[in-house]
């Protein structure tokens, strides 16, 4: 399996690679940004909070979201031109190295500090310990996505369990796509699944799973979650960059002091199919890991611990200097313009 998600990596970094890029600008307007997340939810709350309450459209910024449903496509997006920004796992950035994209994808503002993921569980346990998963089935999402390969190291590295099929080993499933891991837990046999927020609670709250642990908790920190965009677009619009960085560090400040009442009613409209009652288990389990990072700078040793994490898991075999994917200029001028202005 491992061998078979470098080939898709491969696979993906030629079919990128094939494209022409679709000029540098926003469009025809210079200050739209065409976003993909690698994903949509709750564990991205600063970005929602910045749209919904118009942060963006103060700095007179257009963001127009997608959902990329995975760091594979959104990496895809960005080098084909099909995105400005996206919202993806540094991971992604480490693949393409292999494949020798010359305008390459540069992180220069860090979302997230840990895993965003939950362990769910078929039937409800009231003290959980990671041995429990011995002997049963967890799926865990996409072989070579950060999801999958930083259980891995909690179950093998942290816990000092070992993967496998055995009665004595954790049957560790990664050959399921991110986006339909909550069906295949639903409809299969497996006892445990891992799945962000606010899907883990809108299982619970159908009665269809129990949210018993938290895989970034056990982990620590690790620069899960990242604004990328090609060297190309960054050295072209440095500004629009600056300032969406600041448009992200003021939602968090205000996720810091607003109420979960207040979080909610600002995060609802871009969670519409799920119940107040779900969000607000979101946040709290969010809040309760940590997981917003309070600045976008991002931290050489928690690159160097993402990358303990990959070779890990067997995807590469070799560490990438820090500097070579991370560029911390954009939001070190953010945040000192942000505190230029009181």
């Amino acid at each position: 399996m491992k061998k078979l998600s470098i080939i898709m990596v491969a696979v993906m970094v030629c079919f990128c690679l094939g494209f022409t890029f679709i000029g540098t600008g926003c469009s025809d307007n210079e200050r739209k940004i065409r976003l993909a997340e690698v994903t949509h939810s709750i564990f991205y709350a600063p970005l929602y909070v910045a749209l919904n309450l118009g942060y963006f459209e103060d700095a007179d910024l257009e963001v127009e979201l997608t959902n990329a449903n995975g760091s594979d496509k959104g990496m895809t997006a960005l080098l084909t031109g099909a995105a400005d920004i996206g919202l993806l796992g540094p991971e992604a950035a480490l693949y393409v190295a292999d494949g020798g994209a010359k305008n390459k994808a540069i992180c220069f503002g860090q979302l997230t500090q840990c895993d965003g993921a939950f362990i769910v569980a078929k039937n409800n346990t009231d003290n959980f310990q990671w041995s429990d998963t011995v002997g049963k089935t967890i799926i865990g999402g996409r072989a070579g996505g950060m999801p999958a390969m930083t259980l891995q190291y909690v179950i093998e590295v942290i816990n000092n369990l070992t993967i496998g099929t055995g009665s004595n080993e954790v049957n560790l499933r990664t050959d399921i796509d991110f986006a339909l891991t909550a069906s295949e837990f639903e409809h299969s046999d497996a006892e445990y699944c891992t799945l962000f927020e606010p899907t883990a609670s809108d299982l619970e709250d159908a009665g269809k799973g129990y949210v018993v642990a938290s895989v970034g908790e056990e982990s620590g920190k690790v620069p899960y979650t990242c604004f990328m965009a090609t060297q190309n677009y960054l050295q072209n619009h440095e500004d629009v960059v600056i300032d969406f960085l600041k448009c992200i560090m003021k939602a968090i400040e205000y996720l810091q002091n607003a109420t979960v009442e207040e979080m909610t009613t600002a995060l609802k409209p871009s969670f519409t199919t799920s119940s107040d009652t779900s969000i607000v288990n979101s946040i709290n389990s969010y809040v309760s890991i940590n997981a917003w990072k309070s600045g976008p700078l991002m931290d050489p040793e928690d690159f160097d611990f993402m990358q303990d994490i990959i070779i890990n898991a067997g995807i590469r075999d070799s560490k990438i200097p820090f500097n070579s994917f991370v560029d911390n200029s954009y939001a070190t001028k953010a945040i000192q313009q942000m505190e230029s202005q009181g």
